[in-house]
């Protein structure tokens, strides 16, 4: 039987081995994407698929989650810690520094990076906001009208994806943060499939 004559599989099944497969987000429309013309299911076919694996996931060591690039399998948080010993390197470690400007880019954005020195009171050191740049979490999105047109920075969507966030909405209050604590147990915990575990030590002091 040739591939075109091939019974097609059900949606869900397709859309759990692409997530599992890819190991990245995948949108609704990269999964149609995945099909024949002839064969492509709709959009609420697909989302009815996700859902249903959503609900099939629960109770289980991994998740079906929706972060800013599209939808993820991803280990459940509660059993990462205990995953995480498949890896021998220790986690990347992150400075508290680093942190804190991380934070505050992604709450007061586009932000520049002397504005984030006069909060925090401190020099924002070059390999701070190398290390957020070169991992995708921070870029420039444009220049302020101001004398020496400083850099703005602002959060990617690889960063939402990192702390599986749908959107920048879904940060909690500012309120509720002290001392970039959110990012800090996050990263302790990261969701993506692939850990970073072989990043320098201690990045971003």
């Amino acid at each position: 039987m040739s591939d075109s004559q091939a019974r097609v599989p059900e949606v869900t099944q397709v859309v759990e081995g692409a997530l599992l497969a890819y190991g990245e987000p995948l949108s609704i429309e990269r999964i149609q994407g995945l099909y024949e013309d002839h064969e492509r299911p709709s959009r609420e076919a697909v989302l009815t698929a996700l859902e249903a694996l959503r609900e099939a996931y629960q109770g289980r060591g991994i998740e079906v989650v929706e972060v800013a690039s599209g939808w993820r399998v991803q280990v459940r948080a509660e059993v990462a810690p205990w995953v995480g010993r498949l890896w021998q390197e220790r986690p990347t470690r992150y400075s508290r520094a680093l942190l804190e400007t991380l934070a505050l880019i992604a709450y007061r954005q586009p932000i520049t990076r002397g504005e984030i020195e006069q909060i925090r009171g401190v020099a924002v050191s070059t390999p701070i906001i190398k290390t957020l740049t070169e991992r995708d979490w921070v870029r420039v999105v444009g220049h302020r009208d101001v004398p020496g047109r400083p850099a703005l920075y602002a959060t990617t969507r690889r960063f939402l994806d990192y702390f599986g966030l749908r959107s920048l909405n879904q940060l909690p209050p500012l309120t509720e943060i002290r001392d970039a604590r959110f990012f800090e147990q996050a990263l302790e915990t990261p969701p993506e499939p692939s850990h970073h575990h072989g990043d320098q030590q201690d990045e971003g002091r």
